[in-house]
């Protein structure tokens, strides 16, 4: 609705004819407090929606970004780092493994396939020396 020079020049008139001279610049200032009221009340009610929007808009980046670890079921073990690094071989033979004597430190404790890796080694006889070299 777009009003030219002669529509508002009439209604202006129209206006004057109703409410008279007296009248006419209390009811301007009326209008233009409802207007300036109004304008007020949509901005703050536009802000609140926008401030709604970015604190939800950051709320599912952060459920995409780190979504939190699922709580570990009951009645297990937990692993640990080093153990985890070596996948399911070493938390199967870390499951196996004889626990640590005394005489080895915990930390070079042999596992179920260090032992298997290392019995033909140890069975093997000694080798014999090659031709040329005497017997020491």
């Amino acid at each position: 609705m777009n009003l030219g020079f002669p529509e508002m020049l009439f209604l202006f008139l129209l206006a004057l004819l109703l409410f008279g001279p007296k009248k006419l610049p209390e009811i301007g200032r009326q209008i233009g407090r409802g207007l300036a009221e109004f304008k007020r009340a949509s901005n703050e009610l536009k802000g609140q929606l926008e401030n709604e929007m970015r604190l939800l808009e950051a709320e599912d980046h952060e459920k995409k970004i780190s979504p939190p670890p699922p709580p570990p079921p009951e009645n297990t073990v937990a692993v640990s780092a080093e153990s985890a690094s070596a996948g399911p071989a070493g938390v199967a033979a870390a499951a196996t493994a004889d626990p640590p004597s005394a005489a080895t430190p915990a930390s070079v404790s042999p596992t179920a396939e260090h032992q298997q890796a290392a019995a033909p080694l140890i069975s093997d006889p000694a080798p014999s020396p090659g031709p040329g070299v005497e017997g020491a």
